[in-house]
């Protein structure tokens, strides 16, 4: 991406980066409560990285989409469907990946439905599997439809999604027994192929729940369209802009924007709950709220006062390879659970193993002075450091992955 787009590049990475360090504790048992997603209703800080992830690949769409519009549909349906199929499939890939596992002092292969457990399988969907539905649908209507078209089907959307989740559900229909998707992700993709991290089958991004999230990407597209029509690609970038006008258009556009936004989600909230798991219409609004007001505060620091100092490069590296640094600290530690390290017998006299991040974190990480959750943090920055120094190197040899 070009220099000039420099913010995106830092919201995306941070964002990245932000990822990263909540899916990859030291222990699961020990964080600190800003790094834990919300039980039920609620939003944490951590319920906001996926949904600005989201909101950051629909901003990145307003510079591509009018490229491949001037290329003809041809081009537009090639470049989608391959990207949507490679994400998707990537995404199940990490699913499966490493294809064994150990049973015991043997490795088995992990089979797509548990032949001992007929109900359990390999995951069908996932982060990455979202996204790529979600990008798929959003680049639809964002190629095909005018602003003002896809605004009213955006709130079409999510007044439609409200409806079915209210009339479809239980007697509690935002609880997650009331919930109406869980029965339908169930019937399509099958028991074994859904999530079951709740105590329950219940997949947080399963098909059912992507239908909003739709409206997440197209509202990045949004306002990275209104960046543009601002006229920031002329001046937003230079050191001296010639007016202040201009970026006062545009800050006070985002800011006021990002409140009512944010202000209309806790109204819709009284009525239908914010709720990442379920990804409410509410949740949607709140949290492209607050993304683009965020997006917002990095454009007024990082463009128009010239602030870029070493967080905004340590954050900038992520933004340049996010999928592959992304798809890398899913990959890399279930790679190194295969290779075990002998760590003392277990009660019935079994040997016990750790693999090498674990063996980390139970001998260094977890040695930090102070309550246990201070060395799951720890382990969580030594992590995101590895991967940031990946980056790094990526970064200076000007390798960049992309799909």
């Amino acid at each position: 991406m070009k220099q000039r787009y420099y913010s995106l590049d830092v919201f995306r990475g941070a964002t990245v980066a932000l990822m990263i360090m909540v899916n990859n504790p030291g222990t699961w048992a020990h964080m600190f409560a800003p790094l834990k997603h919300a039980e039920w209703h609620g939003c944490s800080p951590t319920d906001l990285v996926f949904p600005f992830f989201l909101f950051a690949v629909g901003n990145a769409m307003s510079f591509v989409i009018p490229r491949l519009q001037e290329a003809g549909p041809t081009v537009f349906w090639q470049k989608v469907i391959k990207r949507t199929i490679l994400i998707f499939a990537i995404g199940l890939f990490i699913n499966w990946w490493p294809f064994v596992k150990w049973d015991g002092a043997e490795l088995i292969f992990k089979q797509w439905v548990d032949g001992i457990d007929p109900s359990r399988g390999i995951r069908i969907f996932g982060v990455l599997q979202r996204i790529a539905v979600a990008y798929c649908f959003a680049s639809i209507l964002a190629y095909y439809f005018k602003e003002k078209t896809i605004i009213w089907i955006s709130a079409i959307i999510l007044l439609l999604y409200w409806a079915i989740c209210a009339i479809a559900g239980g007697a509690d229909p935002y609880s997650l027994e009331g919930w109406f998707g869980t029965k339908y992700d169930i019937a399509i993709l099958g028991l074994p192929h859904v999530y079951k991290g709740e105590g329950v089958p219940f997949d947080p991004e399963g098909l059912m729940s992507t239908l909003p999230t739709i409206v997440q990407v197209v509202f990045g597209y949004l306002v990275g369209v209104f960046i543009k029509k601002q006229g920031q690609v002329d001046w937003l970038w230079s050191k001296v802009p010639a007016s202040h006008e201009p970026h006062f258009k545009l800050l006070a556009g985002m800011f006021v924007t990002g409140f009512i936004l944010v202000v209309l989600a806790w109204i819709w909230a009284l009525g239908f709950p914010i709720n990442k798991k379920i990804w409410t219409s509410s949740y949607v609004l709140y949290t492209t709220g607050l993304a683009t007001m965020t997006l917002g505060g990095m454009i007024w620091f990082i463009e128009v006062q010239g602030v870029k100092n070493k967080l905004t490069q340590f954050f900038d590296v992520f933004g340049k390879n996010p999928l592959f640094i992304f798809v890398l600290s899913g990959i890399l530690p279930r790679f190194l659970g295969l290779f075990r390290i002998p760590d003392g017998v277990k009660e019935d006299g079994t040997q016990k193993y750790l693999d090498a991040f674990a063996w980390f974190y139970k001998y260094v990480c977890a040695k930090a002075p102070g309550i246990p959750e201070v060395g799951s943090f720890v382990y969580s920055l030594c992590f995101l450091t590895l991967m940031w120094v990946i980056c790094y190197w990526l970064d200076k040899k000007k390798i960049y992955v992309k799909v």
